[in-house]
């Protein structure tokens, strides 16, 4: 064999045979570029979800401040199909979230939702919000029995609330009967808290009404 062939790549006796690793293709540099796209791509959503929810939230306080001085429903952007109905506050985190009516997809993407067929909060029965658990309800997890939730109702009213327990229920098996005795509230979200894809569990942060 001649010097030339034991240096040309591919040809039998050729120095790749003789256990120097191949050149890499052409489509090998290009990898480290898409994976870093779609990692960049990755970040943009979750970072675009996260301030989709705050600029919701300036906007539905702007829009609640309007309810509580007219006394009527005022949409937060002209084609919303839902608007502002109350504020759930947890002094104690500094947290708060201006709840919307309904608990549609299109309503939880911007807020809690007071999910339908639920009495109002302060009414006999138990008045049920629900969020995401990585934007407006993220709160969640740092809530434990003995909080005070108060709840500010579009008329005005506020009302005051103390957590008694926290629950772990599959979705459909919550076991809460919205006008049992009593003046209860529910706050609900996804579980895990730190999931990343849907599953069939909620976490509930059950209050009663402070008389």
């Amino acid at each position: 064999m001649t010097a030339t062939a034991r240096f040309l790549p591919g040809l039998p006796g050729s120095a790749r045979e003789e256990g120097q690793p191949p050149t890499p293709g052409p489509g090998a540099a290009l990898l480290p570029t898409i994976i870093g796209l779609l990692g960049l791509l990755l970040a943009g959503h979750g970072i675009w979800i996260h301030a989709k929810a705050v600029l919701a939230q300036i906007l539905l306080e702007r829009a609640f401040a309007q309810t509580l001085a007219t006394g009527q429903a005022v949409k937060p952007w002209s084609w919303a199909d839902t608007w502002p109905v109350a504020r759930i506050e947890v002094p104690r985190l500094k947290a708060s979230a201006i709840a919307l009516n309904g608990s549609s997809g299109q309503a939880l993407a911007f807020g809690p939702g007071h999910v339908e067929l639920t009495p109002t909060a302060g009414e006999p029965g138990s008045a049920i919000y629900s969020a995401h658990r990585d934007t407006h309800f993220a709160f969640l997890g740092s809530v434990r029995a003995g909080d005070e939730v108060r709840v500010t109702r579009a008329d005005g009213t506020l009302f005051r609330f103390r957590v008694t327990h926290i629950t772990v229920v599959r979705w459909d098996a919550s076991g809460i009967d919205p006008f049992a005795p009593g003046r209860n509230l529910v706050l609900t979200t996804c579980w895990p808290l730190d999931a990343k894809t849907a599953g069939p569990l909620r976490y509930l942060v059950h209050a009663a009404l402070v008389e």
